[in-house]
């Protein structure tokens, strides 16, 4: 549904309506329908009446009861009942119910993919779906620990684009930025013009990742797609398709934490039974464990060995990684450097 039109209503702006409005007598007794009642809310004949007369048109009592039988049919869910000599009429039920529509609003508040002001013209543009009585409703606040709105208005051109690529079989190309200390946009790599070939999407921890072939590496990349700048949709075909279907999308994205990239291992880990819950939210309920004694167990996962998987192991605290040796030295490595930072080396 489109966005709600606000239309003049004073006497003075109803004279210069064009006479083609009585032909748009219908589209706009759905409009006042949707928008002025619901389930809780109803509008009698003559209130109709008068809010048309809002929009330029003139209606007989005898055409309307014709008219609204027909959006009956076209599907809309009218119902209509009489009190006191007076009859009244309200929309039912409509594509989107108000939990529903309150969920959607939350969930464009809560994520930090969506700028303040993205969030601001989607969640308007949801209102358009309920009464004026319900969007009143949706006016509310969700507050996340930690929540950082993103600072890029681009992010939804940036996503269509690698979609539009996909859907059809076409290369893409774009320049990759980061925040330096001052808050300023860098392009990384000295302003490198990246060229790869887009085969899937990914969300992971609130963040859009496109799944590339990159054909000068020979192998499968992610970049983070609200870092992604100046994309375009070029007219060469997608390369790697052989390489992309070897992998299980599911375990690939899975075993990448956070979308960094690392040596792709089979790893052993010694767990306290109190993480059972942390390790199956992690890997899932497939996971291979087994009891190691009464206070532990073991799990073997596969994971993308890499700093960012150390520190995870090292913040959970009852987690031990047992093997495979070089990747328990590794780790060892990274717990002396650590070490060194804080107790050791005073500069970095």
């Amino acid at each position: 549904m489109p966005e709600k039109e606000k239309m003049p209503e004073t006497s003075e702006h109803r004279e210069h309506f064009p006479r083609s409005n009585q032909k748009l007598k219908i589209m706009y007794l759905m409009r006042i329908l949707t928008e002025e009642t619901d389930e809780d809310h109803a509008i009698t004949l003559q209130e109709i009446v008068e809010k048309l007369k809002s929009y330029g048109v003139t209606a007989e009592r005898k055409s309307l009861y014709s008219d609204i039988e027909n959006l009956r049919i076209f599907g809309m869910d009218i119902t209509g009942y009489q009190m006191d000599r007076t009859y009244y009429y309200q929309l039912v039920n409509r594509d989107f119910q108000l939990p529903e529509l309150k969920l959607l609003v939350d969930a464009v508040q809560a994520s930090r993919f969506v700028t303040e002001k993205e969030s601001a013209n989607l969640i308007q543009r949801l209102e358009a779906y309920a009464s004026k009585y319900q969007a009143t409703q949706m006016h509310r606040q969700v507050y996340v620990n930690g929540r950082v709105k993103s600072r890029n208005e681009k992010n939804f051109y940036s996503v269509d684009d690698v979609y539009t690529a996909i859907e059809n079989d076409r290369q893409i190309e774009f320049q990759y930025f980061h925040y330096d200390v001052n808050k300023k946009e860098v392009l990384a790599h000295q302003g490198k013009v990246y060229r790869v070939s887009p085969w899937a999407m990914c969300w992971d921890d609130e963040k859009y990742y496109m799944i590339a072939y990159d054909q000068e590496e020979g192998r499968l990349k992610h970049f983070r797609v609200d870092k992604m700048i100046r994309t375009k949709v070029l007219t060469e075909k997608r390369l790697g398709q052989d390489v992309f279907r070897k992998e299980n999308m599911a375990q690939y994205t899975h075993r990448l934490f956070g979308m960094f990239d690392g040596e792709v291992r089979n790893v052993e880990l010694l767990c306290d039974n109190s993480m059972t819950d942390v390790i199956f939210d992690r890997f899932g309920l497939d996971t291979v464990v087994q009891k190691a004694d009464k206070d532990h167990f073991k799990a073997r996962v596969t994971v993308a060995v890499s700093n960012l998987f150390f520190g995870w192991v090292m913040g959970l605290g009852k987690v031990k990684i047992v093997g495979p040796e070089d990747v328990v030295e590794r780790m060892q490595q990274q717990i002396l450097t650590q070490y060194g930072m804080y107790f050791g080396q005073k500069n970095l």
